[in-house]
């Protein structure tokens, strides 16, 4: 494989709402480019940056994929990002690496939920940015309806650079605003075209749309803009200088034509993509933390400084084992040479470098600043960390993920699984840092969590697939809680006789509440040795025991205090183990009396939702016992702030993607526990005894 300079690479991110195109028009990319000699698609299983098992059967992207196409002696590094909600936030892996975001939209739909997303994530990482409305060969799709979806959510700096020639099925080729020729495109997804002249139909409307385009060009820069006065025009050359610089300051965000089914746009798009998308030596500036003494700076990329690269994926693969891929940034970084891991501070020694095409891979002698590779079975490299040259030791401030938004109990199928769970899980989480998992300690529950219900099934059918592990899943139990809220005053008396030593022990205790969260507290005021010194541990621990294994409904019991103040022993059959029996008789006694209840865990949770929905996801959260604190303007956003119940909100997710249409999100933390309303509890705790019968038949 060639090694490219960094002046002649373009790292480009396709992103946008699911469905809209993104896989295959990179496909048709690839298939113009000569880089692949088959036009591979979504539908038909074979696309070229959906290789994944899961990707292949739900015809869906799931993770971030990387492909390349060389063209008029540039390379493209093409990053293809899922749109789907549930695994939308891993676009902004590559979004951090790439030079340029372009968001799909759909020519029917216009801009949808994930459409916004994905620029809000460009906006995160301060991309420049275009838009490729695509789709309009199809039915219903319209060019100008879209575009007037695009001003309402992006603002007037999107201008076409192209109009269609031809409108649904008739779509059949484009008008090129900057050079004033039509193209029009073979029917065989070659992406081959033909230049011809204007059709005398569309000559006015190009007209005007072109002059609209050169006034934004000139508005952008006062040298332009003198020019325009002046001669009442701009040069193809002014134009592209013009572009290229509104576009790299983010004034100007350019939107192309295109029916990526088809191949129509393909050519036309690359050409933009080498003439006037920046190159990773004229892109942003990016903030990195100087390891030596943690202050943070600002680099851009630059061959001649110290090598400096950051790892945005890895790929978990069951053969060639940990797939490690990166941007380098500064420098170069050559194949079979050692590196320094600044986030675990040690040496990496590289094997063979590749550049990934989909699930396939070229060996590269070196890899230029601004150019992205792989490296196969790095020993403790991760996504996210930063390989740099010890004596300038920056590093990349990690990116932080949402929490997940659902969890799942996960239990093996086959007795003998329950060692590779643990295993498979964490080669998965590699992969995929949304994923996480981890044992309730109260339940003892293996809870698996993820963005939503599809992450997690996927997460599953992935350790089925690749580690042989099979699992179910189950909603997750509830970590209730028991407490008391009276005091009570009892005696704990263990006595019993079989012939010889016999077993005696008396105990009495005063029980009573104590604040939420305060735990558990034992006080010994025994006076004049009613109870020798060596048993009171015993006491205590007989207690904490029959705590641990709660009253009403098998719950631990929390937030009370024991004051142990008298009590009986006999110098022969007293021993630890009587007067542990008799502490937990002395609990089990005042419990009956001090009148106990279930606590429930509190979660405070944000909502985040379109103004428009506030109103009913405010009625729907005091519907789950939701307490609403609060609510706060984000943008077009509101941001409703509520304390709710975790019983009410195992399913949230599922139900708030229905009441928005996929265009609300959600985060969640523990509160604190409180007291579960009694018609509430007797449920509880009648299910409870339930689940213990069937258990003990």
């Amino acid at each position: 494989m060639k090694v490219y300079e960094s002046d002649k690479i373009r790292n480009v991110v396709f992103a946008g709402h699911g469905g809209t195109g993104k896989t295959t028009l990179i496909s048709g990319i690839l298939y113009y480019t000569g880089m692949v000699n088959r036009f591979g698609k979504v539908e038909d299983g074979n696309a070229i940056t959906d290789f994944d098992e899961d990707e292949i059967s739900r015809k869906i992207s799931i993770r971030p994929a990387i492909a390349y196409a060389e063209y008029k002696k540039h390379k493209i590094n093409l990053l293809d990002t899922p749109g789907y909600m549930e695994f939308i936030q891993s676009a902004r892996e590559p979004m951090r690496v790439a030079d340029v975001a372009v968001i799909l939209v759909d020519g029917i739909s216009g801009v949808e939920v994930q459409t916004e997303k994905a620029w809000n994530f460009a906006d995160e990482f301060n991309l420049p940015r275009a838009i490729i409305v695509n789709k309009l060969d199809k039915e219903n799709a319209d060019f100008e309806k879209t575009m007037e979806s695009v001003h309402e959510f992006f603002g007037r700096s999107a201008v076409p650079v192209q109009i269609p020639i031809g409108k649904e099925h008739e779509f059949k080729g484009i008008i090129d605003l900057i050079r004033g020729k039509a193209y029009i495109y073979e029917e065989d997804e070659s992406g081959k075209y033909k230049e011809e002249e204007i059709p005398g139909d569309l000559k006015d409307s190009f007209e005007s749309k072109r002059e609209e385009f050169i006034e934004m060009i000139a508005e952008s820069d006062e040298d332009l803009m003198n020019k325009y006065f002046e001669e009442g025009t701009l040069s193809e050359e002014d134009i592209l200088k013009g572009l290229k610089k509104a576009l790299i300051s983010n004034t100007i965000v350019p939107v192309f034509c295109a029916a990526a089914s088809k191949n129509f746009g393909t050519a036309q798009l690359l050409d933009s993509i080498v003439e006037f998308f920046p190159s990773p030596l004229e892109g942003k500036e990016h903030k990195v933390i100087n390891s030596k003494n943690e202050e943070e700076v600002e680099i851009k990329v630059d061959p001649e400084k110290p090598y400096l690269a950051y790892v945005f994926r890895t790929i978990a693969d069951p053969f060639a084992g940990r797939i490690t891929v990166f941007k380098v940034f500064r420098g170069k970084i050559s194949s079979d040479t050692t590196i320094y891991n600044v986030n675990k501070k040690t040496n990496e020694r590289l094997g063979s470098l590749q550049v990934l095409q989909g699930k396939n891979s070229t060996s590269i002698s070196e890899v230029m600043a601004g150019d992205i590779a792989a490296v196969a079975k790095l020993k403790v490299t991760e996504t996210g960390h930063t390989l740099a040259d010890p004596s300038e030791p920056l590093m990349f401030p990690p990116l932080k993920y949402p929490e997940p938004a659902i969890s799942f109990a996960i239990e093996p199928k086959s007795r003998g699984d329950e060692d590779k769970i643990g295993n498979a899980l964490t080669r998965l989480k590699e992969e995929d840092p949304m994923i996480s998992f981890q044992r309730d300690p109260q339940t003892k529950e293996l809870l698996l969590s993820g963005t939503g219900q599809l992450h997690v099934e996927v997460t599953v059918d992935r350790m089925k697939k690749r580690y042989g592990v099979e699992v179910n899943l189950k909603t997750p139990k509830v970590p209730y809680r028991e407490t008391i809220t009276a005091k009570a005053d009892v005696m704990g008396k263990h006595k019993k006789q079989t012939g010889g030593h016999g077993q005696f022990g008396v105990c009495k205790i005063i029980m009573e509440p104590l604040e939420r969260g305060k735990g558990f507290e034992f006080v010994d005021k025994i006076f004049g040795g009613a109870i020798p010194k060596q048993y009171i541990p015993a006491v205590e621990k007989g207690i904490l025991e029959a705590a641990e294994k709660g009253y009403l409904a098998g719950y631990p019991v929390v937030d009370f205090k024991v004051t142990l103040y008298d009590g009986q022993y006999h110098e022969v059959d007293s021993s630890e183990m009587a007067f542990k029996i008799a502490a937990s008789l002395a609990f089990k006694s005042a419990m009956e009396k001090a009148k106990p209840v279930l606590l429930e865990p509190i979660m405070k949770v944000e909502v985040y939702v379109p103004e428009e929905n506030a109103g009913d996801i405010m009625g729907d959260l005091n519907s789950r016992r939701g307490r609403v604190l609060g609510m706060e303007a984000k943008g077009k956003m509101q941001i409703i702030k509520a304390l709710v119940p975790l019983a009410e909100m195992l399913n949230y997710q599922p139900d708030l993607t229905s009441m928005t249409g996929g265009r609300g999100s959600f985060i969640m933390e523990f509160h604190g526990y409180e007291i579960v309303p009694h018609n509430i509890q007797e449920k509880i705790i009648e299910q409870a005894k339930k689940e213990k019968e069937e258990a003990s038949k």
